[in-house]
């Protein structure tokens, strides 16, 4: 089971009720999508343990997506921190963040690998248990990214066959490891139990405005974190602004067919976000608003 942590959900602007938008995966590991002010103090309060952190993911270089690199890095320093982190971003981190990194008062006592991220079907990150690709978006950064994190496929017991068959006890151990199990005088094999069940696929677009890519690359996602700056009343507003409004991200989760949408990322103009989320369920039901602190099972 993946768990998501919501960091934050503001906009730029901080505001007293919730930090800049990120949120953090649990998964085999600590892994980050953006890195707000004060990240590392939100991941303590809320429950996961920064120093668990193996990759972050910046979706662009406005400076409310990254802010919190540079506490988070002098936080691990001083936990004693020898394992690298990888730090992925789009055209232009290498150059930006490797500068500050270098300074002598911001230097890591630890390997930090700071590595360019360009669009592609092909992943760009993978692990045992997932992989993350990037997809452009629009938005007034020089270079925007979207993120699908999929996890791998895998085998899973279908309990009704091993019923039938008399499968039972240590035996499902030693299907796993064995690959097969004599029972009653007839042999079983893994796969005539077992079934393929494909990952979760979770999409994430960072900042940006309406744009073909996300219902693309969203296609049959199990969760869909979508940028929801404004109201549709307000949407001369998201057009300047290159964000997108509760509309916008409702309708891409029901052109890509996902399970559930999670709008965040709001203008701090808005004291209560009760009317994004009813707007939006108009298009899509199966919404929510992301709360700080809120955890996600997916």
């Amino acid at each position: 089971m993946i768990r998501l942590v919501m960091l934050g959900t503001s906009g730029a602007m901080p505001t007293p009720r919730s930090n800049p938008s990120c949120f953090a995966v649990k998964f085999g590991g600590v892994y980050l999508f953006d890195c707000s002010e004060g990240c590392q103090r939100q991941m303590m309060k809320y429950g996961t343990n920064f120093g668990s952190v193996k990759a972050i993911f910046i979706s662009h270089l406005h400076a409310d997506h990254f802010l919190g690199l540079f506490g988070l890095v002098q936080s691990l320093n001083m936990t004693g921190r020898k394992e690298p982190l990888q730090l992925y971003g789009p055209k232009g981190t290498k150059k930006f963040l490797g500068t500050v990194f270098a300074m002598k008062e911001f230097m890591s006592s630890f390997p930090l690998e700071i590595i360019e991220v360009a669009p592609s079907k092909k992943p760009f990150y993978s692990n045992e248990l997932f992989t993350v690709k990037a997809f452009n978006v629009k938005h007034n950064a020089p270079a925007s990214l979207g993120f699908v994190m999929e996890g791998l496929s895998y085998r899973r017991f279908d309990m009704d066959k091993c019923k039938k068959v008399g499968v039972s006890g240590r035996m499902f151990s030693q299907l796993q490891e064995g690959g097969t199990v004599e029972i009653n005088g007839k042999k079983v094999k893994y796969a005539d139990v077992t079934y393929v069940q494909g990952g979760k696929k979770i999409v994430y677009t960072g900042d940006t405005m309406q744009c073909p890519a996300i219902a693309t690359n969203a296609k049959d996602a199990d969760l869909l974190i979508h940028d929801s700056c404004f109201l549709d009343k307000h949407k001369d507003h998201a057009k300047a602004k290159m964000h997108s409004t509760c509309l916008d991200a409702a309708k891409n989760a029901k052109k890509a067919n996902v399970k559930k949408l999670i709008l965040t990322h709001f203008s701090n103009r808005y004291d209560d976000l009760a009317p994004l989320l009813a707007e939006a369920k108009t298009v899509f039901e199966s919404t929510e608003l992301a709360e700080q602190g809120k955890e996600i099972l997916i």
